[in-house]
């Protein structure tokens, strides 16, 4: 699958078919979490893979969200900024948090071009995740991924939002690209 397809038609699925998918397609997307940037060549992320029916209800009571229940795989995925704190101070929580969400991009893109859905959950009671999981104190829980095969795609998928609103030059508000000539450089 080429990336602009797959970009395009990563959407959030919260309904998914009974059918249970390959695990195998699961770790490869996690796999491609692996080749994002990271502050210092640290690695902080770890993925917890959950087929535990009893785990995954609990799971999604934690994220007071039902639809996770019916999932048959959840992905779980955790940081440790201890490293990058370490080095960088306050601001490797935020490189942190920064390098989840680009890790979490390839993964998701990934299993877009696997055939399988899923939904960003950020929403949910850490602590209860981290017990229900085992997770350590001191790593942050970022997102939950519960990952099915959609039960029905949409005939069609609206844009979010016009490229025109989201984009300036050169400053905040410059909706305009001039040409260097014109440029005012203050």
């Amino acid at each position: 699958m080429e990336l602009d397809k797959a970009i395009k038609e990563r959407r959030s699925v919260k309904k998914y078919k009974d059918k249970k998918p390959d695990w195998r397609k699961i770790i490869e997307s996690i796999d491609m979490a692996r080749y994002v940037a990271m502050a210092g060549n640290s690695y902080t992320l770890k993925f917890i893979l959950v087929d535990n029916p009893e785990k995954i209800s609990k799971i999604g009571e934690a994220a007071q969200q039902d639809f996770i229940k019916k999932a048959k795989y959840v992905v779980v995925v955790c940081s440790n900024p201890s490293r990058p704190v370490n080095e960088y101070g306050e601001a490797g929580h935020i490189w942190v948090r920064q390098q989840a969400g680009a890790a979490i991009q390839n993964f998701m893109l990934k299993l877009i071009e696997e055939g399988l859905s899923t939904c960003w959950v950020g929403y949910f009671y850490e602590d209860k995740i981290k017990k229900e999981l085992k997770i350590p104190e001191g790593i942050q829980v970022e997102a939950i991924f519960p990952i099915g095969y959609e039960f029905e795609k949409p005939k069609t998928r609206k844009l979010k939002i016009e490229l025109d609103r989201i984009l300036y030059f050169n400053k905040y508000g410059d909706v305009k690209m001039k040409h260097p000539k014109e440029t005012d450089w203050e």
